[in-house]
């Protein structure tokens, strides 16, 4: 009997060897193109964001907290795949804010495995890239300030730290919210406008007595 549980127990560990060394593999060969990323469609799919977000986030959500994003922002959630494995995903709103459209991002994740291989900057791209295209101002989030890999990632990508939220989370800690502004197009004319009467004020000046104001030129 001794010897029969010991050729069991054997076996279930070749076969557990087998299957890490598979998915070893399978890691290895990951590439940019070969992870494929698909918007939200629908609730058939929230089953597959609430299992890696549950597993990975410190924060435990419920399905309200998740049909409230997917439901009034779908196009602002999206999903990354490998072979048909959901390996990563994003959750986003935006909506006004005080005096500011602005966007939000409220869940990122990338399971363990295939961190460090460029699918959480494509999925925060592609969420930001929504988000200035409808309008918003900014970008805001907020991130564990033990998290160097979240902090690293939206560094990179132009966020910037505005506030330490002390004690944000269940757990106890405390969260940087980050801040990305876009590039107002309102401001840019006026500053492009003000530089051209700027120079031209130089090259034709404005002799005493002429008549001329300048209030003239801004007349509606």
């Amino acid at each position: 009997m001794a010897k029969e549980g010991t050729l069991a127990s054997s076996s279930h560990l070749q076969e557990v060897t087998a299957a890490e060394d598979t998915n070893t593999k399978r890691r290895e060969v990951v590439t940019a193109e070969s992870i494929r990323y698909a918007c939200y469609e629908g609730e058939h799919q929230l089953p597959l964001i609430m299992s890696i977000i549950d597993q990975e986030l410190s924060e435990p959500y419920s399905i309200f907290t998740y049909r409230y994003f997917t439901k009034n922002w779908p196009r602002l959630c999206f999903l990354a795949f490998h072979e048909d494995n959901c390996v990563g995903t994003i959750v986003c709103k935006m909506g006004q804010h005080r005096n500011t459209f602005r966007g939000y991002i409220a869940m990122l994740v990338v399971i363990k495995p295939y961190r460090g291989k460029g699918i959480a900057t494509e999925l925060v791209t592609r969420a930001i890239r929504v988000m200035q295209e409808s309008g918003c101002e900014e970008v805001a989030l907020e991130a564990e300030v033990t998290n160097k890999g979240a902090l690293a990632l939206y560094g990179n990508l132009g966020f910037i730290r505005v506030k330490r939220l002390f004690r944000y989370y269940l757990n106890g800690v405390d969260a940087f919210r980050l801040k990305l502004l876009f590039p107002r197009p309102d401001l840019d004319s006026l500053l492009m406008l003000s530089e051209e009467n700027y120079n031209m004020e130089l090259s034709h000046p404005i002799s005493e007595g002429s008549g001329y104001h300048w209030d003239q030129q801004t007349n509606c």
